[in-house]
């Protein structure tokens, strides 16, 4: 029965004009900043931070000219990543399949067996983490932060957990870095010169910063969590090219201030010694507080990371329309469930298997960039009737011929080993 406004007391308001498409907006920010963050994060794992303090330590304010050339690289191949993905609506290992069949079979196994491998390092470095930050045993602080990555992915929202708790930590790590870059005075002027004219230039340092900023799943971590979401299409390009940017600079950042935490200290005259050199930089140079400052933002690039590994690693052996989100949601909890059993059977990922998962993330990264430029270059009819820019394209296999010579340098120790 209709009932009569007015005997009914204040007819609700209608929504303004363009409410709807506000809230569409805020949802869209939200996403692509979970997007952006779940990249970078992903990157920020504990051998990013060994990386930075190792080739800091070696080359000094030189390294500043490294961190700026990679970060442009890294650029090139994230923009190509994040466009055919996000502009076709489909997975890598999807778009894989439909040039040649079986190939993107073989891109998940290989990213499938390095992101095992690598996320028993991550559990390990969370385990670290919590030891320099609570004195917690290593062991007991790996297991503890697998079961909150978990309880993350079987909370009710999932997807928002995820988006929420990388971007807190992701900020947080910046945050708390920077308060170390500030106590140690790094010689931040010879380092902005060293940007233009570098005093000595490291190809190894370069290519080590690209296969760790984007190698293995970390390339597709984003642009899978903004299908995930449903932002695809040419309609969204701008915000695909505005998400895979700033992930990159993100990253950059932090790059930056952690390469000017451990400057300082080195350029102090402090000696790191050949253990764990980043805590003893930090610890060098805020003490106590230096050294827990150290331990929360090992745990938050290992957590992190776990969460990013897990959850890229699945999206690459389901299908985002024929597995349901709870199979989907299992998956990722027995990814995450399994590595750590495995660190705590064995302490960390051994050197040998460490070396094999590093020659498969180098494998895939050639192999994952061609697949998506072949797209983009020759198969327009699966982006949807979208014109790909020419420069871009020019610009992304320019960047592959750098991923052909990563390829090479990781497959050079395998053979070492059985040299």
């Amino acid at each position: 029965m209709a009932t009569d406004p007015s005997s009914a007391g204040t007819a609700p308001a209608a929504p303004p004009p363009g409410a709807a498409s506000g809230r569409m907006a805020a949802s869209t920010r939200s996403t692509l900043l979970g997007a952006m963050f779940l990249m970078a994060t992903s990157a920020i794992g504990p051998g990013f931070i060994t990386q930075t303090t190792t080739f800091t330590v070696q080359l000094g304010a030189a390294f500043a000219f490294a961190i700026a050339v990679s970060i442009v690289i890294d650029i090139a191949l994230q923009l190509n990543v994040w466009r055919v993905i996000g502009v076709s609506g489909r997975r890598a290992q999807e778009l894989g399949n439909l040039v040649a069949p079986g190939l993107g079979w073989v891109m998940a196994a290989f990213l499938l067996v390095g992101g095992l491998v690598f996320n028993i390092g991550n559990v390990a470095g969370a385990g670290l983490g919590t030891d320099a930050m609570l004195g917690l045993d290593p062991r007991i602080g790996g297991a503890v932060s697998a079961v909150v990555a978990i309880g993350i992915f079987l909370s009710r929202r999932a997807g928002v957990a995820v988006d929420r708790i990388v971007v807190v930590l992701g900020l947080l790590m910046i945050v708390l870095t920077t308060y170390i870059a500030v106590t140690s005075g790094p010689p931040v002027g010879q380092a902005l010169r060293n940007v233009v004219l570098p005093e000595d230039v490291s190809f190894l340092a370069i290519t080590t910063l690209v296969g760790g900023t984007i190698g293995g799943y970390i390339v597709y971590a984003g642009a899978h969590r903004l299908l995930d979401s449903g932002i695809t299409g040419t309609e969204h390009v701008r915000d695909i090219t505005r998400g895979s940017v700033t992930g990159i600079v993100i990253t950059g950042v932090m790059r930056v201030v952690l390469f000017l935490a451990i400057l300082g200290v080195v350029a102090g005259g402090a000696d790191l010694g050949t253990e764990n050199q980043a805590a003893t930089a930090f610890q060098s140079a805020a003490g106590e507080v230096g050294l827990r400052v150290f331990g929360v933002v090992l745990w938050a690039a290992a957590i992190t990371s776990v969460i990013g590994a897990s959850y890229t690693s699945v999206s690459f052996i389901t299908s985002r329309t024929a597995t349901s989100d709870r199979t989907r949601t299992l998956l990722v909890v027995g990814f995450i469930a399994v590595t750590t059993l495995a660190f705590l059977l064995i302490g960390a990922a051994p050197t040998t298997l460490l070396v094999f998962a590093g020659a498969f993330n180098g494998l895939l990264l050639p192999i994952g960039i061609a697949v998506l430029l072949w797209v983009a270059t020759r198969r327009t009819d699966l982006l949807n009737g979208y014109r790909y820019p020419r420069w871009l394209l020019a610009v992304g296999w320019a960047a592959w011929l750098l991923t052909l010579y990563l390829a090479a340098r990781s497959v050079q120790p395998v053979i070492a080993l059985f040299g």
